[in-house]
């Protein structure tokens, strides 16, 4: 059984959630995404599209850098992932992007701020005696009140983690977790314009069924949960989500009843103010390239869309050539 967006293609049966956002004009599937000369490499392939760059460099992201062409103190992420892990590549850039696993994480690296400006408050101390400083009633006022603002922020997300509660169940599972602070950090308007979170497992050589519909069915409930939380909470055209996989699955089964690392794969956008519907056509199955869909859209017409049309920074800052928008967006 298939969720029919149309006559010819549907989502997984797992999916119900993100059929019932088709149905809703809140979901948009773009088909057939990858990018010239594609590596089946998982680490080459990840650093593309987190970097946006073919050929290199892979030392920073296209959401890094995009955080440190903000202005106006805009330019602030989060990842939202387990304990020990690092930032992914895509936020790496000149904004510091660190990755929060509970409310209890933010206000520890709040107050960790908190600790710095005091010691600041220190040394403006220090220098208000020397004569070299022309203002240092001005710079210790400054101090002060940036302090003062910290441990509000930190008051607030206390308030904020006592009192939040979901207008929609989430489901238990881990990638549910993180959307769910995500949301509570949106509706808390702490002022980060990008979350990420990360969902692992979809490299399914063997066995390949049951482990695609119970990861799907995650997905699909997951995101479902908090695109109607924030929706119910006011904030449904606020958000915009995408979602991508550094590439997609072989057309043919293989020997254990998997399939290999192919080429072409769907993105996803959720909101308020995504253009429902399907964009292009799905790689056809009798034009296999090496036994692989082949893509015809490249992932950064769709970056080059967001950047343009939803973070306000010119996409030719950020991409490494010009590409021309889809329409994505109402």
């Amino acid at each position: 059984e298939l969720r029919n967006p149309n006559s010819e293609i549907g989502l997984h049966q797992a999916m119900e959630g993100m059929a019932k956002l088709y149905e809703d004009q809140s979901l948009g599937c773009v088909q057939g995404v990858g990018y010239p000369n594609p590596s089946q490499s998982h680490f080459t392939s990840m650093d593309i599209w987190h970097s946006a760059r073919i050929n290199g460099p892979h030392s920073d992201g296209w959401l890094g850098r995009t955080l440190g062409n903000m202005t106006g103190g805009q330019g602030m992420g989060y990842h939202l992932g387990s304990p020990g892990e690092s930032s992914p590549l895509a936020l790496a850039g000149p904004v510091k992007c660190p990755t929060l696993t509970s409310l209890n994480d933010l206000e520890i690296h709040t107050l960790g701020h908190s600790s710095l400006e005091r010691k600041i408050q220190r040394e403006s101390i220090e220098k208000a005696a020397r004569p070299s400083v022309t203002n240092p009633a001005a710079l210790l006022d400054y101090v002060q009140r940036t302090a003062t603002g910290t441990f509000a922020t930190v008051n607030r997300l206390r308030e904020l983690a006592r009192q939040y509660t979901p207008r929609v169940p989430y489901p238990d599972n881990a990638l549910a977790e993180r959307l769910k602070l995500a949301a509570q950090l949106i509706d808390a308007e702490i002022g980060a314009r990008v979350y990420y979170v990360e969902q692992d497992g979809y490299d399914t050589y063997a066995d390949q069924a049951a482990t695609h519909a119970r990861l799907l069915g995650e997905l699909s409930s997951a995101l479902t949960a908090f695109y109607r939380d924030l929706e119910a909470r006011g904030h449904g055209k606020r958000v915009l989500v995408l979602t991508f996989s550094e590439f997609g699955r072989r057309a043919k089964e293989n020997g254990s009843r998997g399939t290999d690392h192919g080429e072409a794969a769907p993105v996803f956008l959720i909101g308020g103010k995504v253009k429902p519907g399907l964009l292009g056509d799905h790689p056809p199955l009798d034009k296999l390239h090496d036994g692989n869909l082949k893509h015809h859209t490249d992932f950064r017409t769709i970056y080059a869309t967001i950047l343009d049309h939803w973070l306000g920074v010119p996409s030719s800052k950020i991409l490494p050539e010009q590409f021309q928008g889809l329409s994505l967006l109402q």
